[in-house]
C-alpha cells in the first residue's frame, strides 16, 4: 500500500457523539537511541510509519517494511491497518490481520516503534437548575487575573457555631465589613468563604481578625475559626485554594498550609492508567528527562511521585517546585540559588532547588510557563549538568533527575516560538499522557470512596457511605476540573452531610445536575424539561415548609435541612415573598 493509498474502513453505526481530540505518542528505540515524538491527528487524516521517504514517521529499522502501517481518524474513530509488512503490526500484544478500531491507550508495535493512543473527549459542563456558582467563576477569574498581573489574593473559611439567630446576624456583620471588591459565599451551613483580592497573608490575617472580632461583639456564646490560603504560596488554582483554606480551619486558624500535595494515592483501575503505570515502571531507572502531559487537576503530580518512588533515587529528595507561582527574578534564585548581595534582600547565600535535589528527582510543575531566559537556563543544566548561582561565577555539578509537567501543547507552542524547542526536545525525551478523569470513568467512584475515608481521617470520624442517589450522580458527572475537582467536592459533601450517609444534596449544585442532562430522568417524559419538574417540586416544598410552620423561615429552613440564609437565597430565586403577617402563626 502507497503512502497515498487511503485506508479501507468498514462502516460503522455507532460513531460517538461529540468532539474528540486524537494524538499517537511514538516511542521508537533501536539500541542505544531512542526518541518521543507526539502527533496530533485531525479528523480525516492519516498517518503512516514505515521505511519510505513518503512515510510520516520514517524508520530505518530493518524489522520495518516500506510502508508498514497506516493510521487513519475518521470522526471520533481511530483505525489502524497493517500495510503488507513482513514482521506484521501488533495490537496489545496480539497480531492483527485486518483494519482495527483503536481505543485510547491501545499500544501499537510496528518493529522499532511503541505508538501508544490517546482519545480525548470534549468536557461537557452540564446545565444548571441555579445560576453559575458564584464561588468557583468569581474565584478562578481572581486567580487569573493574580496570575496574569502578579497581584497577591487570598482566600479565607471562616466558621461561625452557634445559636441560628446569632449566626445569622454575625454572618450580616462580617459581610458588611468587608470592601466592594471583596466575596463571601456561604460555603456549608457554618462555613462561608470569603475571597479576597489584593491581600497577601499578613493583610488577610489581619482582616481575618478584625472579621472574628465584629462576630464575637455581635453575640456570645458562638464560636468561630478560620483558615487562609495566598497564591501563589499556597497554592495557584482555585480549586487547590479553596482546599487548603479549608484543611487549614482544621490545623491552625491563622495559618495557611504549604503548597498542596495531598493527592490522591495510585488509584489504577481503567486500562488507559495500567498503561500509564506500566511505562512509569519502565522509565523510573533510566535517567532520562520525563514529560508528563494532561490537563489541569489529573494527577500528574502522583506520576511524578511514582516515577521518583520506583526508581533508585526513591530515598534520595523529591523537590517540587510549580513554576507559574512564582515571578521570574524569584524563579531563577528559586531553581538555581544566589549569592550573598546577588539583589535586594539578598542578605545570604541560598541554596536552589536543583541543589537541593542533589541525588534524587526535581520536580517541575507548570514548566510551560517558564520565560524564555529562564528557559534558557534550564537548557543549560539539564545539558551539563552544573547550577551556577544568581550573583555568582562558580558552577556547581549537580545530580538530579528531572521530571516535568504540563498541561499546555509544548509541541505547537515551540513551533510557535512560545517555548524553545531545543528545551522542548531535551525534556520530552520520555512523554507520558495522563487521560482525564471523564475518560476512565471505573475510577470515579473508588477516588471518591478514597477522599471520604480520608476526609474522615483528618476529623476522627466514621467514613460515611455514599448514597446510591449520590454515587450516580458522581460517576455521571463530566468532571472538567478532573481529580482534583472530585477530591474538592468530596470534602465539601464530608463537611456538609449530616449523617452516616452522603446524601445526592451533599454534593455541590453542578455535580447533581450532571444527573439530569446525562440521561437520568426523574419522571416520565412530558410537556415539561426536567429542570422546570425539579424547579417545581423545589419550589412547592419551600411554600409547604412555609405554610407548616406558619411563615417562620427559621424553622422552614431547618425542616427543609438548609440554613435560613440558603432558604432565602431560594425563595428569591423562585419569585417567592414572606407569608404576610395575617397568615403567621
Amino acid at each position: 500500500m502507497s503512502a497515498e493509498t487511503k485506508l479501507t474502513i468498514p462502516d460503522q453505526d455507532d460513531a460517538r457523539r461529540g468532539e474528540a481530540r486524537t494524538s499517537l505518542v511514538l516511542y521508537e528505540s533501536d539500541g542505544a537511541d531512542s526518541r518521543t515524538r507526539v502527533v496530533e491527528l485531525p479528523d480525516g487524516e492519516q498517518f503512516t510509519i514505515g521505511r519510505s521517504r513518503a512515510a510520516n514517521l520514517r524508520s530505518e529499522s530493518e524489522r520495518v517494511s516500506r510502508i508498514h502501517a497506516c493510521f487513519q481518524r475518521r470522526g471520533n474513530d481511530l483505525y489502524v491497518e497493517d500495510a503488507g509488512s513482513r514482521n506484521g503490526t501488533w495490537v496489545n500484544g496480539r497480531q492483527i490481520a485486518e483494519p482495527r478500531r483503536l481505543a485510547s491507550g491501545d499500544e501499537v508495535v510496528v518493529g522499532p516503534v511503541t505508538v501508544v493512543v490517546n482519545i480525548t473527549t470534549s468536557a461537557v459542563t452540564p446545565a444548571r437548575i441555579q445560576p453559575p456558582r458564584v464561588l468557583d467563576e468569581r474565584l478562578a477569574g481572581e486567580v487569573d487575573r493574580a496570575r496574569r498581573y502578579r497581584r497577591p489574593l487570598s482566600v479565607v473559611m471562616l466558621t461561625i457555631d452557634g445559636d441560628t439567630a446569632d449566626t445569622d446576624e454575625a454572618w450580616d456583620r462580617v459581610a458588611a465589613q468587608l470592601r466592594t471588591m471583596d466575596l463571601i459565599v456561604e460555603y456549608a451551613p457554618s462555613m462561608h468563604a470569603i475571597v479576597l483580592p489584593e491581600l497577601d497573608r499578613n493583610a488577610a490575617a489581619e482582616v481575618s481578625r478584625a472579621l472574628i472580632a465584629v462576630a464575637h461583639a455581635t453575640a456570645t456564646g458562638i464560636v468561630t475559626k478560620l483558615g487562609i490560603a495566598t497564591f501563589p504560596e499556597d497554592a495557584t488554582t482555585a480549586d487547590t485554594l479553596i482546599s487548603n483554606a479549608r484543611r487549614a480551619v482544621q490545623a491552625d486558624p491563622l495559618a495557611g498550609l504549604p503548597p498542596d500535595t495531598e493527592l490522591a494515592s495510585a488509584i489504577v483501575v481503567d486500562p488507559q492508567m495500567r498503561r500509564v503505570f506500566e511505562l512509569v515502571r519502565k522509565v523510573a531507572d533510566h535517567p532520562i528527562t520525563v514529560l508528563i502531559q494532561g490537563e489541569t487537576g489529573v494527577g500528574k503530580e502522583v506520576i511524578a511521585c511514582a516515577i521518583h518512588s520506583a526508581s533508585a533515587r526513591g530515598r534520595a529528595p523529591l523537590v517540587r517546585l510549580n513554576c507559574a507561582s512564582l515571578p521570574e527574578p524569584l524563579l531563577e534564585s528559586e531553581l538555581f540559588g544566589h549569592e550573598k548581595g546577588a539583589f535586594t534582600g539578598a542578605d545570604r547565600r541560598k541554596q536552589g532547588y536543583f541543589e537541593a535535589a542533589t541525588g534524587g528527582t526535581l520536580f517541575l510543575d507548570e514548566i510551560g510557563e517558564l520565560s524564555p531566559a529562564v528557559q534558557a537556563k534550564l537548557l543549560r543544566v539539564l545539558e551539563n549538568g552544573r547550577v551556577t548561582r544568581v550573583g555568582g561565577t562558580d558552577e556547581i555539578e549537580v545530580d538530579v533527575r528531572v521530571v516535568c509537567a504540563t498541561h499546555r501543547d509544548l509541541e505547537r507552542a515551540s513551533q510557535d516560538g512560545g517555548f524553545r524547542s531545543d528545551l522542548f526536545f531535551r525534556i520530552s525525551a520520555f512523554t507520558i499522557l495522563v487521560p482525564p478523569l471523564r475518560d476512565r470513568p471505573d475510577e470515579i467512584i473508588p477516588l471518591a470512596r478514597h477522599f471520604i475515608a480520608q476526609a474522615a481521617t483528618s476529623r476522627n470520624q466514621p467514613a460515611p457511605a455514599l448514597s446510591p442517589a449520590a454515587a450516580a450522580a458522581i460517576r455521571r458527572y463530566t468532571w472538567p476540573g478532573n481529580v482534583r475537582e472530585l477530591r474538592n467536592a468530596i470534602e465539601r459533601a464530608a463537611v456538609l452531610q449530616s449523617g452516616p450517609t452522603i446524601e445526592l444534596e451533599d454534593l455541590p449544585d453542578r455535580v447533581q445536575d450532571g444527573r439530569v442532562l446525562l440521561g437520568a430522568p426523574l419522571a416520565a417524559a412530558g410537556s415539561h424539561d426536567v429542570r422546570d419538574q425539579i424547579a417545581d417540586l423545589e419550589r412547592t416544598s419551600i411554600v409547604a415548609a412555609l405554610d407548616a410552620c406558619g411563615g417562620n423561615q427559621t424553622e422552614a429552613a431547618r425542616k427543609l435541612g438548609l440554613t435560613r440564609r440558603t432558604l432565602i437565597y431560594r425563595m428569591e430565586k423562585h419569585r417567592l415573598k414572606p407569608l404576610p403577617e395575617s397568615r403567621k402563626a
